[in-house]
């Protein structure tokens, strides 16, 4: 079964995500657990808290199908160790905000070398950072995003994603999202079927199914291989439509978050419908 979903705004509270969710036909979700665009947040009451809670039980949404976003401004990988630090503090808090919540996985941009650190450096110490948070929090997991290369992002070959995952210690705590944007945008080609088939062949090889906990769903605007994270409604962009009826029907993709970034909300209702039919639920 499909768990398809979108990125819900709190705007109203954070106890109304998942109403939102429902409401919009969703059976998975994304969200925001704190401002992404602040280094510091009001803590979440008790009462919000539980009001959440109680409302993904009434309403059907298990922790396995809620996939959290962190801050923007988090970089676990900052050769600045003033960045650095507030990153590790931000990303704490934000796993012990999902703890808060009752859920148990936080999707995050793995970090940027900014020319400060080699590649491996900066590999080295994103997974230091993801060792550090794992240490002090319990029960949520560490979901890196697969990344379209932009800048000095790393994440975008599947190869920086298992390293980062080799230096990590527990193993049961760490996972990946993938996003079809960003690993189009980063060069690989699954638009056709052959290509399909290859890219997802090569991340079993070098990541390993074992790790995805969810994806992003999102066309490209931009062509392959071009590392220009610009997101296009289903069907819209260089990826095609063919692509994603090719993902509804691939069971790998049973039973995560799939989860809509694609800009126009207006078109989530028909683009979650849409996908829903390709997968035949």
């Amino acid at each position: 079964m499909k768990y398809i979903g979108a990125h819900v705004s709190t705007s109203g509270g954070i106890a109304s995500t998942p109403v939102i969710a429902s409401e919009m036909g969703m059976t998975a979700f994304a969200l925001f657990t704190r401002n992404p665009s602040r280094w510091k947040a009001p803590k979440i009451s008790d009462k919000d808290a539980g009001a959440f809670r109680e409302r993904c039980a009434e309403l059907g949404f298990t922790p396995g199908v809620i996939l959290p976003h962190d801050s923007f401004l988090i970089n676990l990988g900052s050769g600045d160790a003033s960045k650095l630090e507030l990153s590790r503090g931000a990303f704490i808090d934000e796993m012990e905000r999902c703890a808060q919540l009752g859920l148990t996985m936080l999707n995050f941009h793995p970090g940027a070398h900014m020319n400060l650190l080699t590649e491996d450096e900066c590999l080295s110490r994103i997974a230091e950072s993801v060792n550090i948070a794992l240490d002090r929090t319990e029960g949520v997991t560490a979901v890196i995003e697969s990344t379209a290369g932009q800048g000095s992002n790393l994440g975008f070959r599947f190869e920086h994603l298992a390293e980062i995952i080799s230096r990590v210690e527990d193993k049961s705590r760490i996972g990946v999202c993938v996003d079809t944007c960003h690993t189009f945008a980063a060069g690989y080609d699954f638009s056709t079927p052959e290509g399909y088939e290859a890219t997802w062949s090569e991340f079993d090889r070098t990541v390993g199914f074992s790790y995805l906990r969810g994806m992003h769903l999102n066309d490209s605007k931009k062509g392959l291989g071009s590392r220009v994270d610009r997101h296009a409604p289903i069907g819209q962009g260089e990826l095609g439509a063919d692509f994603f009826v090719r993902l509804m029907g691939d069971s790998r993709f049973d039973g995560i978050p799939l989860i809509l970034e694609t800009p126009d909300e207006s078109l989530w209702p028909e683009e979650i419908k849409w996908l829903f039919g390709k997968a035949g639920q």
